[in-house]
């Protein structure tokens, strides 16, 4: 066995460990010490997983699965996670004698989310899907002081728990009727059973919960509001692209059904997801709520490829994955400083940035019509492969909805630009923004701008991270 194929998990479990144990020794001033170690903990690690991106092989009779498209995900993770650690650098000091532990809590979400994307048995997903969502009932809470934040976190640790055992009792029907909980085995011993659909459907709720999917989304908004801005942040990448990665895996791999069509009930989720996500986010007053909708309506946008679930389908999602790291850490990023700088999350708080911080307005705009789907910003790439996959598999419906949805957003979305530019504000006086939140905006916007103008890297990238499906 070759434990060199799982390095990245191994250092990333060490580098968590090691920051729990020093936010225990260090005082509340290492904070400083806790954030470069971190810095320099994900920056490594990423550099281990580019280097070894090629490289594949099943470990433990098939319960893990190291191949290029668990690869393209543990990439997404530490990129998501490295970025909202430099742009919360100013947040965290809320935390008080608790800023230390933060940064241990934020590596074992991401290596859960890594355990999730490369998991080749369903018990191995469920156990690397806790760890994640684990890590964040704990984040979610972390402003003790705050009733918002506390609420957020009792809110997510029930309807999360119920939504577990939703998907643990889907696998334990799958594992009833099939005799195994190996994702490719699943698949060789597949027979067409009640008991077995049953299974199916309570897996796709599960999933659909985690990615807050219509109508199992009713836990994102008060989450996303009451949350720190930074786990919000993380919450709306990065769990939702890891809870994509075991998607696709399980579904893929081990439920190609002719005689059920479960094609059909994800895209009505997806087409229900984007209308309603788009439409209740129009009269958002609160950017993280707006962004929380959103995030609702990007999902859907993104299940648009698995219900194609073919070569641009699979493409659509990946490479919209990836873009929306830094289209929607770059808007979290500037809303993180606003509410430093102001303490509300209101847009109203977002009146005059245009004169205060005319950088910090411009890249809140890019990544906003980036996210709206806008030539010739990343998003509009992303959604041109979601709904050509689409219409090639024969779903031309879906990508009208989702065409006209994207239209539907740009409302909402220049809403908070009007703010940045036409809001009157008495408070003209200039935002400072630190030098890690500086390098976390700069990056945001190059991959927002460089990934729609020049496609090609990300694309090829995504071409041979889904050589596994095809």
């Amino acid at each position: 066995m070759q434990l060199g194929l799982l390095a990245p998990e191994i250092c990333v479990a060490a580098v968590g460990l090691i920051l729990l144990i020093l936010g225990l020794l260090l005082p509340e001033k290492g904070k400083n010490l806790m954030s470069t170690f971190a810095v320099l903990g994900f920056v490594i690690i990423l550099i281990v997983v580019a280097t070894t991106f090629t490289r594949e092989g099943i470990m433990f009779g098939g319960i893990y699965s190291v191949d290029t498209f668990g690869s393209f995900f543990k990439l997404l993770f530490l990129v998501a996670g490295l970025l909202v650690i430099l742009s919360s650098a100013r947040y965290i000091d809320r935390f008080g004698k608790r800023c230390n532990e933060f940064y241990g809590f934020m590596t074992f979400a991401v290596l859960g989310m890594m355990v999730m994307a490369s998991a080749g048995e369903l018990i191995t997903l469920y156990i690397g899907l806790e760890l994640m969502t684990i890590s964040f009932y704990v984040m979610t809470a972390y402003l003790l002081k705050n009733k918002l934040s506390l609420e957020a976190g009792l809110k997510y640790l029930i309807l999360g728990a119920a939504s577990s055992a939703i998907l643990l009792f889907g696998i334990s029907l799958v594992f009833a009727m099939t005799g195994s909980t190996v994702i490719t085995e699943i698949a060789a011993g597949l027979d067409f059973q009640p008991g077995l659909m049953a299974g199916v459907v309570l897996m796709i709720a599960g999933f659909a919960f985690k990615i807050s999917l219509v109508p199992f989304h009713m836990w994102a908004p008060d989450i996303y509001q009451g949350a720190p801005i930074p786990v919000t942040a993380f919450l709306a990448v990065g769990s939702k692209a890891a809870a994509f990665a075991a998607f696709v895996r399980v579904f893929m791999v081990a439920f190609p059904i002719p005689e059920f069509d479960w094609n059909l009930l994800i895209a009505l989720l997806a087409a229900l997801t984007i209308i309603v996500g788009n439409l209740v986010a129009l009269p958002q007053k609160d950017i993280k709520r707006l962004l929380a909708y959103s995030s609702i309506a990007q999902a859907g946008y993104i299940l648009v490829g698995l219900v194609a679930a073919n070569a641009y389908g699979l493409k659509g999602v990946l490479f919209y994955a990836m873009l929306y790291v830094f289209s929607n850490v770059g808007a979290f990023a500037v809303a993180t400083t606003v509410e430093v700088e102001t303490g509300s999350t209101r847009i109203t708080a977002f009146n005059g940035l245009g004169r205060r911080s005319p950088m910090m307005a411009g890249i809140m705009s890019v990544c906003l019509l980036s996210l709206a789907g806008i030539p010739p910003l990343a998003g509009f790439v992303g959604k041109f492969y979601l709904f050509s996959g689409a219409i090639q598999a024969g779903y031309l419906w879906l990508a009208f909805v989702g065409l006209i949805m994207s239209m539907v957003s740009v409302y909402y979305y220049l809403s908070v630009a009007k703010a940045m530019y036409i809001g009157e504000n008495e408070d003209l006086s200039p935002i400072k923004v630190g030098a890690p939140a500086q390098v976390a905006l700069w990056v945001c916007l190059a991959g927002t701008v460089l990934f729609g103008v020049y496609p090609a890297p990300l694309s090829n990238l995504v071409q041979v991270a889904i050589k596994l499906f095809l």
